[in-house]
């Protein structure tokens, strides 16, 4: 799929989420990856939105393996080979649960490293957010989200549907953002919108501060200079970050590009940024403090509490 001898590989594969077939791109390193990036289209897109092949560097896949990562590109429910199973797409909350499966399934058989880490465009931030959300056995490090607000730019009615994809420039913003074959290429990974993922929509200013409130891993959000979709001034984001109380929330903005980041010139930028956060989430880790356990004391048989180890507990209860 590259032009480049020294490129990494890339694979078509498919992953059993309990029964419904969710297909993906997966790029791997020669050696066990660091961690695993879960790459997550957005509405009417599909797993190859992060493999942009308009000009070098600009594949999120590729960029991922030089620095150590696995990157898997998934198709949401709805997209690629689950569509004939779930010809209207499924509702936010059970697209987590098939995300969920599919991460378990895909556990299973190749090494994870740290674990998961999200990174997702427009609608499918809503996903990412709804992941984190539930819980599951999936080892989830964060979430790096971008073209995704929680307060509206435009009317409920001018978002895509099933029947069209919207305003065509609010996808995109100025034409001078994208490479030439951007627009060529990117015919070929265009999907049409499920249905209950397009009257969902609509919902999703209410359904938000429930869903963060849940969310208790790192995450990142990112505005492109011409995001016109979503609302990213000071009110706003302030409304985007106060459900997300449990948790580290960051605010970035991407210049010089509209809200189809990743096929964009500024993708290399944005992916750095995405990673590099990334590794920020596995430092906080690798250098949290270590938490000592309680420890429980009863006293011996036929005496009071013993002296050393209640003050042994006591110290640890007050440090």
């Amino acid at each position: 799929m590259s032009s480049t001898t020294d490129a990494p590989e890339i694979h078509r594969i498919t992953l059993d989420a309990a029964g419904i077939p969710i297909s993906a791109l997966l790029a791997e390193p020669s050696s066990p990856p660091r961690a695993v990036v879960v790459a997550i289209h957005g509405g009417g897109m599909s797993a190859g939105y992060f493999d942009s092949r308009a000009r070098p560097g600009l594949s999120l896949l590729e960029l991922g393996v030089r620095l150590g990562y696995a990157v898997l590109a998934v198709d949401r429910p709805g997209y690629g080979a689950s569509t004939p199973r779930l010809p209207e797409g499924q509702t936010v909350d059970r697209q987590a649960a098939t995300l969920h499966a599919a991460l378990g399934d895909f556990a299973g058989t190749h090494e994870t490293g740290a674990g998961f880490f999200l990174v997702a465009h427009s609608n499918g931030g809503k996903l990412a957010l709804a992941t984190a959300a539930t819980p599951s056995t999936s080892r989830l490090i964060g979430l790096d989200i971008s073209g995704l607000g929680s307060t509206l730019a435009v009317a409920p009615h001018q978002l895509p549907g099933p029947d069209g994809h919207g305003d065509w420039r609010r996808h995109w913003g100025s034409l001078r953002l994208y490479p030439p074959d951007a627009f060529r290429l990117g015919r070929a990974l265009v999907s049409p919108v499920p249905g209950l993922e397009a009257r969902e929509g609509p919902l999703w200013p209410h359904l938000y501060p429930g869903i963060a409130a849940l969310v208790t891993i790192p995450v990142r959000f990112t505005f492109a200079e011409q995001e016109l979709w979503w609302r990213f001034d000071d009110e706003a984001v302030e409304a985007l970050k106060a459900p997300l109380s449990g948790t580290k929330v960051t605010v970035d903005h991407q210049p010089y590009a509209g809200h189809n980041i990743s096929l964009g010139w500024a993708a290399r930028s944005y992916h750095l940024r995405a990673l590099g956060f990334l590794e920020e989430c596995l430092l906080a880790r690798d250098t949290a403090p270590l938490r000592r356990p309680r420890v429980s004391c009863p006293p011996p048989a036929g005496e009071g509490p013993d002296v050393r180890c209640s003050a042994t507990h006591q110290t640890r209860l007050h440090m």
